[in-house]
């Protein structure tokens, strides 16, 4: 007799090229193409007010510390969740 699992236990995926994914992994890769790309094409200089110093950076490096503070923060939340 085969074993009936319930597919509600597995997480969503599709095959790509071959290999299962999971849905929520291509989302990743996507966003984070996007964001990479986005980074990339603005290079303009931006000035930015920290409390008391004004300072002049590129923008892709303002975006780039943006998006991996974020990151940072979203692994630390989503460890937190885990650990009851």
């Amino acid at each position: 007799m085969a074993d009936k699992t319930s597919n509600a236990d597995r997480p969503a995926s599709v095959t790509v090229g071959g290999r299962e994914m999971r849905i929520r992994t291509i989302v990743f890769l996507v966003l984070g193409v996007l964001a990479v790309w986005f980074i990339a094409v603005n290079t303009a200089s931006v000035q930015i007010r920290l409390w008391i110093p004004t300072v002049t950076l590129p923008l892709w490096l303002v975006l780039l510390v943006t998006l991996l503070v974020g990151a940072a923060l979203g692994w630390l939340l989503a460890r937190r969740r885990t650990k009851g």
